[in-house]
């Protein structure tokens, strides 16, 4: 799967000049906790958090007076406290490559570009979404987690006994496991209760880990 079949596209943006006070207005008026930065020439030249605006915000403690603080919020520009050396990402960009920059380097968001020119935005929100799909999360079904040996043909034995019984893989994710000899698995499946994929899968794996109805 590729960032443009999930990214959100036309995102809303910021321009330098617009004072941080506004940013942040903007921010919670259309409910986004992130704001890419465009010039006049509508190319990408940072970006702006809540984060960013929470910490030039003066603190609650302060003697300042509500109105004092949005003045000050007012002569504060976006260009002061944006990110500058953004890194961004191509529509053709794989999700997995995405998530990993974004774990990496501990980004909230990556922003998507042709060039200079901004197409789209993926956050980590989007990231969770692809997630409770990966996992069937808003599916019903028997969850199961299970320790297997890590050697060839293994997910093809456990799928084609599934596949005989007749059961509806929802999910199939495979995970780093206790050490390089194994992995660790969770499936999702419809069609049958707990004790019945248990008693199917038990033969095929090393150790069951976790198993409910969820």
């Amino acid at each position: 799967m590729i960032i443009a079949t999930r990214m959100t596209r036309n995102p809303v943006t910021a321009t330098p000049m617009m004072s941080v006070g506004e940013a942040a207005d903007l921010m919670k008026r259309e409910k986004v906790h992130r704001l890419p930065v465009l010039d006049k020439d509508k190319k990408l030249v940072g970006v702006i958090t809540e984060k960013d605006v929470l910490h030039a915000s003066p603190s609650p403690a302060s003697s300042l007076s509500i109105h004092e603080m949005a003045y000050l919020l007012s002569k504060l520009k976006v260009k002061d406290l944006m990110t500058k050396d953004v890194v961004t990402i191509t529509e053709d960009t794989t999700v997995e490559e995405a998530a990993r920059l974004m774990v990496d380097q501990d980004l909230s968001c990556l922003p998507v570009v042709q060039g200079d020119i901004l197409v789209g935005i993926v956050s980590k929100s989007d990231m969770f979404r692809i997630l409770l799909e990966l996992f069937g999360a808003r599916h019903y079904g028997v969850r199961m987690s299970f320790l297997v040996e890590d050697r060839p043909g293994t997910i093809a034995k456990i799928s084609a006994v599934l596949a005989e019984n007749g059961l509806d893989i929802v999910s199939f994710g495979t995970f780093t496991g206790t050490d390089p000899t194994n992995a660790i698995c969770t499936i999702k499946v419809q069609g049958c209760k707990k004790e019945k994929l248990l008693q199917l899968m038990t033969p095929l794996v090393a150790e069951v880990l976790d198993i409910r109805e969820a």
